[in-house]
């Protein structure tokens, strides 16, 4: 914003002053909201000693202490304005600990922290002393409960030597700014409102405050709406994610977000998404990483830090642009480098069981060798592909293990040909730092194998983005493992939440080659890259916002006075709400923008996994509920943003139930009665079956049909209308297996076309209907199938009626048949299903 933009002289004869508000405008705080000044008062009061967990009580009560104090200075005095003293005396002192003498202290801490968290604005300091330069009165006007000596001692500390024309304290007069307050200062200092600013934050009291009283507004926003939105849903994923910790002081990383995105000029989205979401969370991984190095130097070693491909380039870049070329980009994957270290079976076999699919061709590029029997085992299979868990079953049997020795010495010996040519001084170094993104080191342990088989003394320390840390136990102990987000930082189950969802972030940090497939003379040979042009070209944009944010946080975090990293423990609670949001709560925006990308499996296969898929969501819900949906297999690779592609209440429930808040007995299902339906077999013969029907904690009604294959059932005739006259339907799916355990357990769930479904006293209009009888029915097709049971499920919604209820079960033999109970707004009846 230029608040000017002619010369000084013309500004002269059309600006007579320009008042400056004080918070969040002139001042900012280095916390996430205003009220991180009452978390922090409650840390450095003698509260925090005795009630160390009442940080969330402390803040709600001097937030409330503040509401009602407002509210009898407007029934006694006609106006909201109070000062300190008259907050705390609405404070309950008692409840922690406190005689009602603390008040003053309470005040004092209070100030004494605006004193410690506010910062000067670099921007708006710039504007006031260029209109001071040009002879124009200036000064400030705040709505505030700090006197006018407390604010003119909070200026000066922030910006000693600042002087100022005039100074307002709406407590002092009184009046705020949507009242009065405006009308003084201009009476007072004789300013003539039509030639005079004001520039503020807050629309309603600066800009329309202003504007009321002929001041022409120039508006100075926190954060524009977009990016306002992902700031509260952080805050919320923070909340779930570190509950025990507080929300508000992330040490200014925020407010520094807050600046980087104000200098910044408008760019494509993809970029945009660099610089508000990715670019923090990379800066405060890449100060991890340092911080790692920088502990081992002091120790003596002489360390080399490798970030490891393909996923690590991002990280690489951002390292690059921090400490210049003191890392080196290695293109090592946890295929290669398993082959490397094997000396027996073991490591190929654990690498194939994690393969979906697999062919000859494959086989033979990751072990560079093609083993008769082996072939022998791809040509029974039809197309000549077999699941990875198949092939290692079967290896030890078509493999000599003295093979794979020989492989392993070959990749080996390429390998290190390919480290010593990559990473200066290789030989010399004591310790390496291997970056990635996570998970459970296994490229480090497959590499101190090699080491170890090859008398390299190099200890390995990993440095990872995410950890699985249970897997770390059998870390060689001279090497070490660790994560900024760490099972220290967010709970296991938080963590396998966040991994589920992470291959969206792979592909963003990912480079634009194939990964690599072996070595020659010192060069990496790779895989050919199978991910389409336009994917590629979004992560380099995504990339290049991130770069364009870790620059301009650099040059403006001493600028004001931030030190976002200053606590790790912080900088890492932060980094994983930042990533959380991303990964679990995306908006529509994002969705739109990601919602394409593919994911390369990356493990000698060709295969592209989609990271969307609402409809798979969708139909699991309706077979299994909101709780079998939840725990679905991969693909698609990013289930909570295949949640959040149905809405963003799917989303946050998702979340909840990765956090562990989200309890199967409300959300899961209930017997609530059964309902006879119509079984047609293909010879014409009919028959009655009672089936059970389930409530869901969202208030839908579930059923499961299930059918043997010797029924040899054509058609199911659902008699819709004894659930509900007027409802909607959700959908109908079906599940196969060898028994009805089975069948209800599997993933592979098949929805049942819309247009299949035929109606005899209904009407259907998209997913509702109505129904023109008692007896409306839905026939359902049956189509003919292997597996030895079928099990199909119905979901809907009763539209005619408030909330059905959970029957007990009598004699523990189950709900009562044909029976329903519903609760109506006016009366609670039963529904008898007679055929």
């Amino acid at each position: 914003m230029t608040i000017m933009t002619v010369d000084a002289t013309r500004r002269a004869q059309n600006v007579s002053a320009c008042s400056f508000d004080v918070f969040d405008t002139f001042l900012l705080r280095a916390c996430t909201t205003p009220d991180g000044v009452f978390e922090r008062v409650f840390q450095r009061s003698c509260i925090a000693e005795k009630f160390p967990n009442m940080s969330a009580s402390f803040v709600q009560h001097r937030i409330q202490a503040e509401a009602r104090a407002r509210k009898v200075s407007q029934e006694r005095c006609g106006s909201t304005e109070v000062r300190i003293a008259d907050i705390y005396k609405y404070f309950p002192f008692r409840l922690f600990g406190l005689s009602r003498d603390a008040l003053h202290d309470l005040a004092q801490i209070e100030f004494g922290t605006e004193l410690e968290l506010c910062r000067v604005n670099p921007e708006m300091l710039e504007q006031y002393l260029d209109m001071k330069r040009g002879g124009f009165r200036v000064g400030f006007i705040s709505d505030t409960y700090w006197s006018t000596d407390q604010l003119a001692q909070l200026l000066h500390s922030c910006s000693p030597g600042l002087s100022w024309d005039f100074l307002y304290a709406s407590c002092d007069h009184g009046s705020s700014k949507s009242e009065a307050l405006f009308k003084t200062y201009l009476a007072e200092q004789g300013i003539e409102a039509a030639s005079s600013f004001h520039v503020g934050d807050n629309h309603a009291a600066d800009i329309n405050g202003a504007r009321r009283h002929g001041i022409r507004p120039r508006y100075y926003p926190q954060a524009g709406a977009a990016l306002a939105s992902k700031f509260q849903r952080e805050t919320s994923i923070f909340e779930l994610l570190c509950p025990d910790q507080p929300s508000r002081l992330d040490c200014g990383a925020r407010t520094l977000r807050r600046a980087v995105t104000a200098k910044g000029a408008e760019h494509a989205p993809a970029f945009d998404l660099g610089v508000t979401v990715l670019g923090p969370v990379m800066a405060a991984f890449d100060a991890f990483i340092a911080a790692r190095r920088t502990a081992l130097a002091r120790d003596g070693a002489r360390v080399a830090v490798g970030f490891l491909g393909r996923d690590g380039l991002l990280p690489y870049r951002v390292w690059q642009a921090n400490h210049g070329e003191t890392g080196a980009y290695i293109e090592i994957n946890r295929r290669v480098s398993l082959v490397g270290s094997a000396d027996t079976l073991e490591p190929l076999c654990e690498l194939l069981n994690r393969v979906v699919k697999i062919d000859a061709a494959t086989f033979v590029d990751i072990v560079k060798v093609q083993p008769p029997a082996v072939m022998k085992f791809f040509a029974q299979y039809p197309d000549g592909i077999a699941s990875g868990r198949e092939l290692a079953d079967a290896l030890p049997d078509l493999m000599d293990p003295r093979e794979i020795t020989d492989i392993a010495a070959g990749v080996r010996t390429r390998l290190l040909t390919y480290l010593r040519a990559k990473i200066g001084d290789f030989d010399g170094c004591t310790d390496l730092i291997l970056v990635d993104l996570g998970y459970s080191a296994s490229v480090q342990k497959s590499l101190r194998r090699i080491f170890d088989r090859e008398g390299i003394r190099i200890r390995l320390h990993g440095a990872y983005l995410l950890t699985l840390d249970d897997a770390f136990d059998d870390i060689a102990d001279d090497d070490t493992a660790e994560g900024l987000i760490s099972d220290r930082m967010v709970t296991p189950h938080v963590k396998r939440m966040l991994i589920r969802n992470v291959a969206l972030l792979e592909q963003l940090c990912c480079s634009r080659e194939g990964s690599a497939r072996d070595y020659r003379d010192g060069d990496v040979l790779r895989e050919g890259e199978q991910r389409p042009a336009a994917q590629l070209a979004l992560a380099t944009e995504v990339q290049s916002g991130t770069l364009a944010y870790v620059s301009r946080a650099r040059e403006l975090a001493p600028r004001y006075g931030l030190q976002p990293d200053a606590d790790p423990a912080v900088a890492a609670r932060w980094a994983a709400a930042v990533l959380g949001r991303l990964l679990l709560l995306p908006d529509d925006d994002e969705l739109a923008l990601l919602g394409g990308i593919k994911h390369d499996v990356n493990l000698g296969t060709q295969a592209l996994a989609p990271l969307l898929d609402a409809d798979f969501i969708n139909d699991c819900i309706i077979a299994g509920g909101l709780m079998t949906a939840c725990t679905a297999p991969a693909p698609p690779m990013w289930l909570a943003g295949s949640f959040a592609t149905l809405s963003p209440s799917h989303a946050y429930l998702y979340t909840l139930f990765g956090a562990n808040r989200l309890p199967a007995n409300v959300f899961g299902e209930a017997p609530c009665g059964t309902l006879q339906v119509g079984l047609f077999d293909r010879n014409g013969q009919a028959s009655l079956e009672a089936v059970s029907v389930y409530h869901t904690g969202l208030g839908d009604l579930r059923l499961r049909i299930p059918l043997s294959r010797r029924m040899a059932i054509a058609t199911i005739a659902l008699p819709l209308a004894k659930l509900t006259r007027d409802g909607m339907l959700h959908g109908i799916t079906v599940q196969y297996g060898e028994s009805a355990a089975k069948a209800a357990d599997s993933s592979n769930v098949t929805a049942i076309a819309a247009g299949r479904l035929i109606d005899a006293g209904l009407e259907r209009r998209g997913r509702h209907f109505l129904a023109t009888s008692d007896d409306g029915m839905l026939l359902m097709p049956v189509d003919g199938f292997e597996d030895d049971v079928a099990i199909y499920t119905v979901a809907l919604t009763a539209l005619d009626h408030d909330r059905i209820l959970a029957v007990a079960d009598r004699d523990g033999i189950g709900a009562p048949s044909a029976t329903l109970t519903w609760r109506s707004a006016n009366d609670t009846l039963a529904t008898n299903n007679d055929s």
